[in-house]
């Protein structure tokens, strides 16, 4: 059975599927395909059906080499259950996410996405939406560390 992460920003369209497209361009790389499945989702209902950013996705073309797929959907509550590793972008997110788990019973599976990063000390993915082209450039970077750690974590596991 394949391990089943899901990257959570607010509105899908900019920081979790840039996250989830990275992370899949890891995998495939690693030859991991098979053991492990990625998603994505917004904790807001803002942008459901539309694709990611263009602005992102030019900024992670130019800098990976890699096309950012899919379409924006709402954090679910069956989610949960759905996904073994549920990683947030920033803290305000992951308040989000647990609002739904009232009773904590999926607390351990929630962990914020910047706790795998190495190179970078920065607790929060910030979001790129209203500012420029350096701050799409950043979260690229930034992801690329975190997904990089994260491979890392569950290689180890």
């Amino acid at each position: 059975m394949p391990y089943k992460l899901l990257f959570v920003c607010l509105g899908n369209i900019c920081r979790s599927p840039s996250a989830e497209n990275i992370m899949y361009h890891l995998i495939e790389r690693a030859g991991l395909s098979e053991s492990i499945l990625c998603d994505s989702a917004g904790t807001s209902s803002y942008h459901i059906g539309s694709p990611p950013d263009r602005r992102m996705s030019a900024a992670a073309t130019q800098k990976l080499g890699i096309k950012l797929r899919g379409s924006a959907r709402q954090f679910q509550k069956s989610d949960f259950q759905d996904f073994d590793l549920i990683l947030a972008m920033d803290r305000e997110n992951y308040k989000d996410i647990l609002s739904l788990d009232p009773t904590g019973l999926y607390r351990q599976k929630v962990r914020l996405m910047c706790d795998f990063c190495s190179k970078y000390t920065i607790k929060e993915v910030p979001d790129p939406y209203y500012g420029g082209e350096e701050g799409f450039n950043q979260v690229i970077d930034l992801l690329v560390d975190a997904c990089q750690g994260l491979l890392k974590h569950l290689r180890s596991q």
